[in-house]
């Protein structure tokens, strides 16, 4: 109002507005002081964790864990638009959705997951699938292997190509991490990699009970998907690098960044580390 009052008569825009005079002066006399001053700068490096930037959920969840402090997800947003940062808004079109299915190849399996991706701990439900990364060099594949419970990626692999020496990659990390007396549930889509042979001995013998998810249904594997959708979000939208191996470190990076610092609603707070490690402590 004050940017209008040398234009038009301030009894006029008073009205207009439905405000007192007395309260008009209040507030010229008493500005608004900045939200928690005292923390925009960890608000601000918490931000720059990912390329993009994250949402005010993230901000408030780590700085009530790193820093101590008491602070609602509320003021944390209040406080981020007054730092003039936001974390983008997802659009369906920005990502590339790229599709293993090649009809029935090898050996399909039940769809044993039946959408319910909750789970009372680690290495108990899991999810696989591959997405597509463009770029000016050519296009990457990244193929994760994660954990309905603890929400970690345990194991991937970026390639590429899509092909079974990345799934084989895939379960070698995969193997090596399994505890002994763990028998997963492990979901993907019906991908021709999944049909192979060699890829479902492997599981049945390591005692991980394989799931698909039903043909044209990629809500079945919507737990992966999601994951895939929050990476291009935060990690990959807007951002090009010079090479593969480039990516290819960043996106690693990453991955660590999500298993031991991105902290998760779901998981009240704590990071997917920080969950499995108080999941093992307590069993």
């Amino acid at each position: 109002m004050s940017e209008l009052s040398g234009r038009y008569p301030l009894s006029d825009l008073l009205e207009c507005a439905g405000l007192a005079k007395s309260s008009y002066y209040y507030a010229l006399s008493h500005p608004k002081a900045p939200t928690r001053p005292d923390l925009w700068e960890a608000a601000a490096e918490i931000f720059s964790r990912t390329a993009n930037g994250c949402g005010h959920r993230q901000i408030a969840m780590c700085l009530r864990a790193e820093q101590g402090v008491r602070i609602a997800d509320k003021t944390v947003l209040k406080m981020m638009r007054e730092m003039g940062i936001r974390c983008g808004i997802r659009r369906e079109t920005d990502h590339r959705k790229y599709s293993s299915y090649r009809g029935k190849v090898g050996k399909t399996f039940e769809n044993v997951i039946g959408r319910d991706f909750s789970a009372e701990g680690p290495w108990e439900k899991m999810g696989t699938d591959v997405t597509e990364f463009k770029q000016p060099w050519g296009k990457a594949y990244f193929a994760p292997i994660y954990d309905f419970g603890s929400k970690e990626i345990v194991a991937w692999s970026t390639s590429l190509h899509p092909n079974m020496a990345q799934q084989h990659e895939l379960l070698d990390q995969l193997l090596a991490k399994k505890p002994e007396s763990s028998s997963p549930i492990l979901h993907s889509d019906m991908g021709w990699q999944y049909q192979q042979l060699g890829w479902s001995k492997r599981l049945e013998e390591a005692g991980i009970v394989q799931s698909m998810s039903r043909k044209g249904n990629c809500i079945d594997n919507g737990a992966t998907e999601q994951v895939f959708g929050h990476i291009k979000d935060e990690f990959f939208r807007g951002v090009e690098w010079p090479s593969f191996e480039e990516f290819k470190r960043d996106l690693d990076e990453y991955v660590i960044h999500w298993n031991t610092r991105r902290r998760q609603v779901k998981l009240k707070g704590l990071t997917p580390e920080e969950f499995r490690n108080q999941s093992f402590h307590a069993a």
